[in-house]
C-alpha cells in the first residue's frame, strides 16, 4: 500500500512539474512581446542624453558587469568548440549590434518610430523567404497568408502616425537617406541573427552565450563610436532608469526568450511575434504618453493578432 502512495505521489510530482513547464512554454510568447515593446519606450527616454552608440555602449557594459559575475558563481558551462564563439559571436553582432544601433540611428537622425518601426516590421516577411533555403523550414500558404496579413494589420496601426506629417509622402523627406539605410540594416541584423541563431547556435548554455554575444556587440562598437560621435552623456534620473529597465527587463529578460523561443519553434514562427510589437507599443504609448490609438489602429490590432495566430499554430 505504501509503494502504491509513493508511486502516486511521484506521479503527482511529476505531472505537477511538466503541467508547469507547458504553462510557462505557452506563456513565453506573450511576455515575449509585452517586454520587448516596451524597449522603444526605454529608448526614447534614454536618447535624450545620450547619442545611439554611447547608449548602447553604456548599456552592453552594464548587462556584462551582471552576467559576468553570475556566469562565475553558478559555474556555467561554456562552449568547448572555439568555433562556436564565431558562431555565438555572429549572432550578437546581428542582433545586438546591427538591430539596435540601426534603430537607434535612425531615430535620432530624424525617421519617426512608427516608420522604422514599419520597416523592421518586414522582419518576418525576409525570415519566412530565407528560411526554406537556409533551415529547410516549410512556410504553408496559410502561414504566408499569415504573415501578409500581420504585416497589414502593423500598416493599419501606425497609418495614423506615419501620416501625421500632413502631406502625402511628408514622411519620407524629413530624415536622411542614412536614416533609412539604417533602419534597413537593422532589419537585415534582426532577421539573419534569428535564422543564424536557429542554424548554428541551437545548443549549449544561454548564459556563457549571452556573455558572449554582448562582448562581441560592444567590441565592435569600440573603435567605432569614439569617431561618429563625442561619447558625451548627460546623467539623470531618467537615463538612469531607461538604462536600468533595458538592461534587466530588454537585454537580460526579452532576450534571453528570444533565444529560447528561437530554440523551440521554428524560425518563421517566432519571426511572426514581432509584428505584435507595434501594435502593443502603440497601446503602451496610448495608457502613458496619451498618444492617439483610433478605431483604424484597432482594427489593425485585430488583424495583426489573426495574422499571427495563422503562422504559429499547431497542426
Amino acid at each position: 500500500m505504501s509503494q502504491i502512495s509513493k508511486k502516486s505521489t511521484n506521479k503527482s510530482e511529476t505531472f505537477s512539474v511538466d503541467q508547469g513547464e507547458t504553462l510557462w512554454v505557452q506563456a513565453m510568447p506573450g511576455l515575449f512581446v509585452l517586454l520587448w515593446s516596451t524597449g522603444f519606450i526605454g529608448s526614447k527616454m534614454g536618447l535624450t542624453y545620450a547619442e545611439p552608440l554611447t547608449f548602447l555602449l553604456i548599456r552592453f557594459a552594464c548587462v556584462l558587469a551582471i552576467l559576468i559575475p553570475v556566469v562565475i558563481i553558478l559555474r556555467a558551462p561554456w562552449p568547448q568548440n572555439p568555433l562556436t564563439y564565431v558562431h555565438i559571436s555572429v549572432v550578437g553582432i546581428l542582433v545586438h549590434t546591427s538591430y539596435l544601433a540601426g534603430v537607434y540611428f535612425a531615430i535620432s537622425a530624424g525617421m519617426s518610430a512608427g516608420l522604422c518601426a514599419l520597416i523592421v516590421g518586414l522582419q518576418p516577411l525576409v525570415t519566412a523567404a530565407f528560411a526554406k533555403p537556409i533551415l529547410g523550414e516549410h512556410t504553408s500558404l496559410k502561414q504566408w497568408c499569415g504573415i501578409i496579413l500581420g504585416l497589414l494589420g502593423v500598416s493599419l496601426v501606425l497609418g495614423e502616425k506615419l501620416n501625421s506629417g500632413g502631406q502625402t509622402g511628408q514622411i519620407f523627406t524629413d530624415f536622411p537617406l542614412s536614416a533609412l539605410v539604417a533602419s534597413l540594416l537593422a532589419l537585415i541584423g534582426i532577421t539573419f541573427g534569428t535564422i543564424y541563431q536557429k542554424r548554428f547556435c541551437a545548443e549549449g548554455d544561454l548564459r556563457t552565450g549571452a556573455v558572449i554575444q554582448f562582448a562581441a556587440a560592444g567590441l565592435i562598437l569600440v573603435p567605432i563610436a569614439p569617431f561618429v560621435e563625442t561619447m558625451t552623456v548627460i546623467w539623470s534620473y531618467e537615463l538612469l532608469f531607461s538604462m536600468a529597465w533595458l538592461v534587466l527587463v530588454l537585454s537580460l529578460g526579452a532576450i534571453t526568450l528570444l533565444m529560447q523561443l528561437i530554440r523551440r519553434g521554428a524560425a518563421a514562427k517566432v519571426a511572426s511575434l514581432f509584428y505584435l510589437v507595434p501594435p502593443v507599443t502603440a497601446l503602451i504609448a496610448y495608457f502613458l504618453f496619451g498618444e492617439k490609438f483610433g478605431l483604424l489602429a484597432i482594427v489593425g490590432m485585430v488583424v495583426t493578432v489573426f495574422g499571427v495566430s495563422l503562422v504559429v499554430r499547431q497542426k
